[in-house]
């Protein structure tokens, strides 16, 4: 990893905080899968098929109880999701989100997006069009190449909208390594500009959410190993050690998101088990959050598929919904200990 000094001595600079971000499980939800050519409402398909109708999932029993919805991209105000504009989007889902009592956050960027934000007016447009109760907050996944003036516009608006909404939560979601041997290595160039960039915009109690995925080729020097392959459970939590003890983050101000299954990087695969001990650790090390990649996946392959896909884990012999009771399981345990 490259280290530019002033940058990483401006990240060794933690930024006070005044409170616990709230602690959040949620899993990504990627809008344009499963949605209907002739409609903008929010589908899922928990049972590995698409739902006969559009509320199905809100009403089903056995889902996750928040979702993040992924992903918004474009300059804020005028947004647009898989194409859609963002007015569409919000006015088909928000209401029924808030009706079903089913919290949610809106996440932007992620891999090949760029979500960028020039003028206060457009954060608060942002803002306004998603607002409702079960409105949990805001995600920026910032992947691609944004440039450092894009970053820092970003975050100098996220830290007004803060002061005008202390009630809501902001994660930044970055790519990151999980070293095991002795460097801590972890965030990446762009995550650490990120990091730089929020810090001296002054964003209070932001929550840094680490990509616990596609580390590669097994190496102390990008995770934790379990014989000749990543143990992806191990890791995840390597990623959040390191990245408190290298850059001063607090633990409350970390969360974790894996990719269930195969793994783009298809040597990296993250098992029921792996999502029942990160979730463990999750609770047991006071982290802020867990999500994952993605609620979509969550369901076995209807027929064999060579390395990740994006509408099952690739897992074969592995039910629907096994990784969200495998995580809800130890995260329930863990609240009525």
């Amino acid at each position: 990893m490259r280290h530019i000094p002033y940058l990483l001595a401006a990240l060794l600079v933690a930024t006070a905080s005044q409170a616990t971000p709230a602690f959040v499980v949620s899993p990504y939800k990627h809008l344009p899968q499963h949605r209907s050519h002739d409609s903008d409402v929010i589908t899922v398909a928990p049972a590995g098929a698409s739902p006969a109708k559009p509320e199905a999932y809100l009403e089903h029993p056995d889902r996750p109880r928040a979702l993040t919805w992924a992903f918004a991209i474009g300059e804020c105000g005028a947004e647009t999701w898989g194409g859609r504009p963002g007015k569409a989007v919000a006015d088909a889902n928000v209401r029924s989100f808030a009706r079903a009592d089913v919290p949610y956050i809106v996440s932007t960027g992620g891999q090949g997006g760029v979500f960028t934000c020039a003028t206060d007016a457009g954060m608060e447009a942002f803002i306004a069009r998603y607002a409702s109760p079960q409105l949990i907050g805001f995600d920026f996944d910032i992947e691609a190449e944004q440039t450092p003036a894009q970053i820092r516009a970003l975050t100098d608006r996220i830290a007004t909208a803060q002061r005008k909404h202390p009630q809501l939560r902001f994660s930044f979601t970055v790519a990151t390594h999980a070293a095991s041997d002795g460097s801590k290595a972890s965030l990446n160039d762009m995550a650490e500009r990120v990091l730089a960039a929020v810090r001296a915009s002054g964003v209070r109690d932001y929550v840094l959410n680490l990509m616990v995925m596609d580390y590669g080729p097994a190496s102390r020097k990008v995770c934790v190993l379990r014989g000749e392959r990543c143990d992806m459970g191990a890791s995840a939590l390597q990623a959040a050690r390191n990245v408190h003890e290298k850059y001063k983050v607090p633990f409350r101000q970390i969360e974790l998101t894996p990719m269930i299954g195969v793994n783009d990087v298809v040597e990296n695969v993250f098992t029921v088990q792996d999502a029942a001990t990160v979730a463990a650790g999750v609770r047991e090390m006071g982290l802020a959050g867990l999500h994952y990649w993605s609620v979509d996946r969550d369901v076995p392959c209807a027929k064999a598929v060579q390395g990740a896909d994006a509408t099952c884990s690739t897992m074969p012999g592995v039910p629907a919904g096994a990784y969200w009771r495998a995580i809800d399981a130890e995260i329930t345990k863990a609240v009525r200990r």
